[in-house]
């Protein structure tokens, strides 16, 4: 049986799915990067296999998000897409009516517009995080509770209140202050969650023609109190997916299936056993003063980025994806 493996490392979460012919979902995986993407990848490598077996054979590696490029010089991925390409592929399968894409994860979040299963629009927030999961948890800290109880006490909100949430540092301002002047927790996290929404839809969705069905996805799906601050904003339902978390992840597996690569370039489940690091050095040999990255694995040198003339990668005959 053909087994595909797609991998959507983040900025904050590392997801990774094996998918067979038929795309149903063998195995799956979601870690925190907490700042260390190379071990996050080994340690989800290393879940993977104790979940399918020692005998299961990958025929193809695909890999998507921020980090797409490391993750694919470090297990050997046959295809590198990006974010917009993986999340559409997946959704579009899934739900073929689909016309809008709301996707919000830990520190971006973007709008797809789909018509007739073709990507007409998209816009991405990669600079503030007040549209996103970061958002979220720098005020759940900030209010002594946890990311889950955060969604729970959302969902009991009887009279949000308004937060200024155009900025995490006036909206903790402004979260502080009626803390004092005495509103429940339950209204304060319910205006966060209207905050997060109304910052979401004028900023990231500014000028986007957003048609039901709305399809939402990415970490914050799970909180119940995103998605009812944008049913009731935008008056109508939205479509959860089973995977909701993994959408990335199993749109680059798709991806890589039906590419169907003859030879997968995979490095197998072993590396989650070798030593991987990165370093970093200033090339001085011409005016562009490169920044030029190295990945080594059990101390060799396997791939090499950054380098405007490609002399690195060049002398240690690697492909760039």
């Amino acid at each position: 049986m053909a087994l595909y493996l797609g991998i959507d490392v983040g900025s904050i979460t590392a997801k990774m799915v094996v998918i067979d012919e038929g795309d149903g979902v063998l195995a799956e995986v979601y870690l925190r990067n907490n700042g260390r993407p190379l071990e996050t990848i080994q340690q989800g490598l290393e879940i993977l296999s104790s979940r399918l077996g020692e005998k299961a054979s990958i025929d193809g590696v695909a890999t998507t998000g921020s980090a797409r490029h490391l993750a694919a010089y470090l297990v050997g991925a046959d295809l590198i897409k990006n974010e917009i390409t993986a999340h559409s592929i997946a959704v579009i399968d899934l739900f073929p009516e689909a016309k809008t894409i709301f996707e919000i994860g830990g520190q971006d979040s973007k709008v797809i517009v789909l018509r007739a299963g073709v990507v007409v629009d998209f816009a991405m927030n990669t600079v503030c995080a007040a549209g996103t999961g970061s958002f979220l948890d720098q005020q759940a800290a900030r209010l002594g509770i946890s990311i889950e109880e955060f969604g729970r006490l959302a969902m009991q909100a009887k009279h949000p209140v308004r937060v200024a949430g155009r900025c995490t540092v006036f909206a903790e301002t402004d979260m502080i202050h009626k803390q004092q002047i005495g509103h429940s927790v339950e209204d304060i996290v319910g205006g966060l969650c209207d905050s997060l929404v109304n910052n979401y839809l004028n900023n990231v969705c500014r000028g986007k023609e957003l048609l039901s069905p709305i399809v939402f996805q990415g970490g914050v799906a799970a909180n119940g109190g995103i998605r009812k601050a944008l049913e009731k904003e935008l008056e109508t339902d939205l479509i959860i997916p089973k995977h909701f978390g993994l959408m990335g992840a199993i749109g680059a597996a798709k991806l890589v299936k039906r590419v169907k690569p003859v030879r997968t370039q995979f490095k197998g489940f072993e590396l989650s056993r070798k030593s991987c690091s990165t370093r970093g050095f200033e090339c001085s040999e011409c005016e562009n003063q490169c920044e030029v990255v190295e990945l080594l694995v059990d101390r060799e040198v396997v791939a090499c980025w950054g380098d405007l003339c490609e002399k690195y990668r060049k002398s240690s005959g690697l492909i760039t994806g």
